[in-house]
This record gives C-alpha cells, structure tokens and sequence, in this order.
C-alpha cells in the first residue's frame, strides 16, 4: 500500500456535539431534494462493497442486516453498493442484471424501510467493470497465456522455433531480459496479470461498448424501481467502464475518446437512456471523480467540466470521490488481484491516519467546493455530495454552512458508528464511536472477505444470536445503541 513520505500521526478530532435544539437548527438536518426525491436531512451513507452477496450476486440475510442495520441510524440516504449490470459470474457482489435477482432487491429495500422507519432513502449503485485476471505464475504464463507472434519471434531471431520452444526459452530469462522482446502490455500481463481497457479497439466487445452500454444501465435502473429504490447513482467513478471512458488516458479514436466533450459522450448516452427508461420523476445521478490523482489523468478542472456537462442533462445529483486508479496500483502477489486502491490514487480515495501535512480529513472538500462553483456556474442547482474523512458535526455543518458542498457523505465514520448521525441529532453525539482511520476496513476489502470494523467486530461476540463471519472470529454487523431518555 503507498504512503506519503511524511508519516504524520492525525488523531480524529470530531469537535463539540450539537444540543438537540442546535442539530435542530442545523443545515445538516435541514431537507434537501434530488430532483423529485425529497431527503429529510443531507446526511449520506455512500456505496461500500462488504462482500455478503451470494457466489451467484443474490441478496442474503446477511446483505439484508448490513444494510438494515445502517437504517437503523435513520440518515437520510444509503447508496446500496456496487452492483453489476450484466449477468456474468463476479464472486459475492450483488447483482442485477436479470429478473431473477429482483425479488431479493425487493425484500432489501422493504427491510431498509421498515428499519429506518421510513426515514431513509435507499439508492443503489448501478457499475459496469472489465475484465481483470489474476497475476500469473510466470510458467503458466508463458505456457497458457501468452501469444507468440512474429515480433516476438523476430527479437529472439527464433522464426524457426517450435513454439513450444520459444515458451520454454522466455521462460527461463529474468525481467531484465523478457523486457527487451515483450511489448510493454505483455509485462504488465505477467507482472500484473491481464486487464481490459476501453482503448483495446482490438477487441469487438470493447469497441461496441457504446452501443451496448446505454441499454445494460437503463434496464438495470427499471430494475431497480421495479425493486422498490428511490434512486440509481451511476458509477462512473474510480477505476471501472465509465470512469476510464471520461479519464484523460482514453484516446479512443471513434468519438469517445480525446477531447472532454468525446470522453463526456458515452456518459452522458447512458444517462440519457436510463431518463427515458425511468421517466423523470424517477432520481438518477452519478457518482465520478473529483480528482484522478494519476499522472495525465483527470485534474478538478476537467471533473468540473463534467459535473457542468452532468447538471445540465438534469442528473439529479452528483457525487464525488477521488482516486482509486489501475494505473498506479502496486503488483500484487502471484495469484492475486490487482487492486485499485494500493497505489498514490488509491490513498487518496481513502488516506488513513498516517498521512501528509494535509491529513486524512476532508482532503476531498476542496475539490468538490471548486466543481460545485462550476454547475453552479452552469445555471445549475444540483445538490454536490461530498465524502472523504468527514466524521464530525462541526466539520460537516460548515461544509454545508461555507456552500463547499449540499450533502455530507461518511463512509468509514458511518461503518465505525451506523447511528452517529442519528446521535448527533439527538444531543448524544458524546456517544459516537469515532473512525480512527486505521484503514482496517480496508484491509478486508482487498482481501474479498466481509467487511467489518476494528471498532466493534469483537465487541458481545459471544452473546447469543450475534451472527459471525463465515472464519468465526468477527461479529458482522455492529451492536445496538439504545438512546438515553
């Protein structure tokens, strides 16, 4: 994992709680609208990935309590995770990319109502993704993998070689040397293992994305209403389909790839055919990056051309995130995944408690205050939603006070605490249990096991009817807060 070469200890610092009458007061809990979809307070619990679907992408018991039991903290919105649009195998994440994983959607949100009591609006993040394989052993590499051509065979002065030869003889050669006669994609096919790119024009399925793409979203979003949420968010950020379709690396020669407006088309086709899927009472926004924090990547000038471009087609809300990149992730281990948030742009996505001068909190608000000004600029009243080590009161209502953003996201503060929105509000916010931005989390995603929190996971265990992960050593949801009279 990459870390800045200043290691500063940041302690969390969420400042003094409201009274009930001052959270009363605030903008934090004042009502804001998504379109048509009305929030009854500008608190926002983002998409995690907590790896508790099914092999299949069913929604289980367990997907069913982690979602119910952040309802329970009655914010005003949850991003359901990452959930596929096609139906093709990808291990425990959810999916909807047939009928048949409809009723099961449907009884998640019928339990995030009643869990929050109907306070809560539940959305759900609609993500396309690529192919990614798993680092190679290098003799499976060279004897399965790898395509033996002319170039090759003219840098070995081997055109008379059985293949079998050839496979044998890279073989045996070290890095150095396999860097002289394999092409720069074919060592990162070793080092890495393999990943499609939205630029591989070589590839029909590549090159037909945006004639495929439109249609895969806007019946992924009938879905999703049909299911009963209040709302899609577009996943066009980070390290997947979209994102790499906006980012500045995309030099597609066929209209969608080059200038902004080109790199803006796809997206916003997407868009635009979910709306006409939908209708317009229905809220659609999109999630994308503020920053790509890669090098010749998207800067906040061109993320704020993009959120201009977004309000102006009538997405109904904008959210922003940072990093999270391929391009700069660190080399995983034989047989493992590569992992989009090992690298620079991966901490920036999520920067720990060990960090620069700058720290871990709020290192996304600047950036969203500058796209915000930019729609803003456009004619557009778009909420903003922006995330990134918000986990205090203080620090998000002069956010929402300094109109650097209209809706406060907390992923990690709400995984450490699902309730301490709800505490706040309550004049109880000395009870919030604190993120300490330790990254645990984290940690467990990388690893594809379910997502917990340090904080609690080992806390009441034992009691009776406290539910495990699958290795037994952790609790899978957090314990129960029962506020004081």
């Amino acid at each position: 994992m990459w870390k800045p070469a200043e290691k500063i200890k940041h302690a969390p610092n969420p400042g003094l709680s409201p009274s009930t009458e001052q959270a009363r007061a605030s903008k934090l809990f004042s009502p804001v609208n998504l379109g048509r979809l009305a929030l009854k307070q500008r608190t926002w619990v983002p998409a995690m990935v907590p790896w508790r679907a099914t092999d299949d992408g069913f929604v289980t018991d367990d997907v069913v309590d982690w979602y119910s039991r952040f309802a329970m903290g009655k914010p005003g919105a949850i991003v359901v995770e990452a959930t596929g649009i096609r139906d093709i195998p990808s291990g425990p994440l959810l999916r909807i990319g047939h009928d048949r994983f409809v009723p099961g959607l449907r009884r998640l949100t019928e339990a995030v109502r009643v869990a929050s009591g109907g306070e809560s609006r539940l959305l759900i993040q609609l993500i396309d993704f690529l192919s990614v394989r798993r680092r190679p052993e290098p003799a499976k590499y060279f004897a399965k993998f790898l395509q033996v051509d002319d170039q090759i065979r003219e840098k070995l002065n081997a055109q008379n070689w059985p293949e079998e030869q050839i496979r044998a003889h890279l073989s045996g050669l070290d890095e150095t040397a396999l860097a002289q006669i394999l092409s720069a994609r074919e060592m990162e096919s070793l080092r890495m293992g393999a990943r499609e790119r939205v630029t591989d024009m070589h590839l029909e399925h590549i090159r037909t994305l945006p004639q495929v793409l439109p249609d895969l979203f806007a019946v992924a979003a009938r879905r999703a209403r049909d299911a009963g949420f209040d709302g899609v968010e577009l996943h066009y950020a980070h390290a997947y389909t979209m994102a790499s379709f906006l980012s500045a690396t995309n030099d597609r020669d066929d209209g969608y790839g080059g200038a902004k407006e080109n790199r803006a088309r796809l997206p916003l086709e997407v868009f635009t055919r979910v709306r006409r899927e939908v209708g317009d009472e229905y809220c659609v926004g999109c999630r994308f990056l503020s920053d790509e924090c890669i090098e010749g990547g998207n800067s906040v000038e061109d993320a704020g051309y993009f959120g201009a471009e977004f309000a102006r087609a009538g997405m109904d809300f904008l959210s922003l995130s940072r990093g999270g990149k391929f391009d700069d992730a660190q080399q995983p281990q034989v047989g493992g995944a590569v992992y989009p948030y090992t690298g620079r742009s991966g901490y920036e996505c999520m920067p720990g408690y060990i960090s620069d001068a700058r720290g871990p909190f709020g290192r996304n608000v600047q950036a969203g205050a500058w796209i915000r000004q930019a729609v803003r600029a456009a004619g557009c009243t778009t909420p903003i939603i922006v995330v990134g080590g918000i986990h205090g009161f203080q620090q998000a209502e002069g956010i929402l006070q300094r109109e650097e953003a209209d809706i406060i996201g907390a992923a990690r503060q709400s995984l450490a605490d699902p309730d301490w929105f709800l505490k706040i509000r309550l004049g109880q916010g000395d009870q919030v249990r604190v993120c300490e931005y330790t990254n645990y989390c984290e940690g467990l995603d990388q690893k594809h096991k379910q997502v917990t929190c340090q904080l609690w996971d080992r806390l009441e265990k034992n009691v009776p009817g406290i539910k495990r992960t699958s290795d037994g050593r952790r609790r899978l949801t957090a314990p129960m807060w029962n506020p004081s009279v």
